[in-house]
């Protein structure tokens, strides 16, 4: 039996990450891409999300807020590439992406020799990309470690399990993810990935702004993701992560568009509080 066939197609949290490649792709595509992904194209087609997809229902207010959702994902996915970079320029050597899905920096970004990339996440969406990356015979450019676990169980202990170095320096990834966890599941994770981040790690993040719940429906986003979001960022992010331990900056959205070339043209809904875009170190 072929992959193809032994492909479990995505459902629930982890097919919105289909809904993320795909709008990859389509930054790919673009001749001024802020980032280039050449497996997004085969994890969205896999997932039943190619060029040949239906069209998404929704009015005229339900495809700007997809296009919205869209633009946000890719400014994101930039703002994190660059982070990864920089942790990398500063000597970091470990990386973990929570809640992987089909992120493929490992394979698409230059990483220097002894890097160590971790991805976690369930069995099924591993699995699924699993197949898809035989099948598009990608090779990593760093060591690339899957650890399958359900991050509302004992990860921590299946990172380290798999290899993790706490007493080193890592650099953390949370992309899309937070929004999906309740709070008092926020601050666990958090406590767990600062007891497990030596002086020097990194750490990049996305948070949802607040309000966002009530002003995004469920046919936001690609796989109806709105209606699993249940957290929102604090108030005061970057005090929040200083409690922690972590010396944190705070981006928005608008500003890091602005940055990479990619201006709003729009004005604010309204005034703009925090960003969600977040870096922050460990001292």
């Amino acid at each position: 039996m072929t992959d193809e066939q032994e492909r479990v197609q995505p459902s629930g949290v982890w097919a919105t990450a289909v809904g993320v490649a795909k709008v990859r792709a389509l930054e790919t595509e673009r001749e001024n891409a802020l980032f280039r992904d050449p497996l997004a194209r085969a994890f969205a087609t896999a997932g039943g999300l190619g060029p040949s997809s239906a069209p998404q229902p929704g009015d005229e207010a339900a495809r700007l807020r997809r296009l919205g959702i869209a633009f946000s994902i890719v400014i994101r996915t930039k703002f994190l590439d660059d982070l990864l970079q920089q942790a990398s320029a500063s000597g970091v050597r470990q990386v973990v992406l929570l809640g992987a899905g089909m992120d493929s920096r490992a394979f698409r970004m230059d990483w220097p020799e002894g890097t160590r990339l971790f991805e976690v996440d369930t069995a099924a969406p591993l699995d699924f990309k699993a197949s898809v990356l035989r099948q598009e015979r990608a090779v990593a450019r760093c060591e690339r470690i899957t650890v399958a676990v359900d991050l509302r169980e004992d990860w921590p202990g299946a990172l380290a399990a798999a290899g993790h170095d706490p007493t080193a320096p890592t650099v953390w990834i949370a992309e899309g993810l937070l929004i999906y966890l309740p709070e008092d599941a926020v601050e666990l994770l958090l406590a767990r990935i600062s007891a497990r981040s030596a002086a020097g790690s990194r750490m990049g993040l996305t948070l949802g702004s607040r309000g966002v719940i009530e002003r995004f429906g469920a046919d936001a986003v690609p796989g109806s993701a709105a209606s699993m979001w249940v957290s929102e960022m604090p108030d005061d992010p970057v005090g929040w992560l200083a409690g922690h331990g972590w010396e944190a900056d705070s981006h928005t959205l608008r500003e890091r568009a602005a940055a990479y070339g990619r201006p709003v043209s729009t004005p604010p809904q309204r005034e703009e509080g925090p960003g969600g875009l977040i870096s922050a170190v460990r001292r």
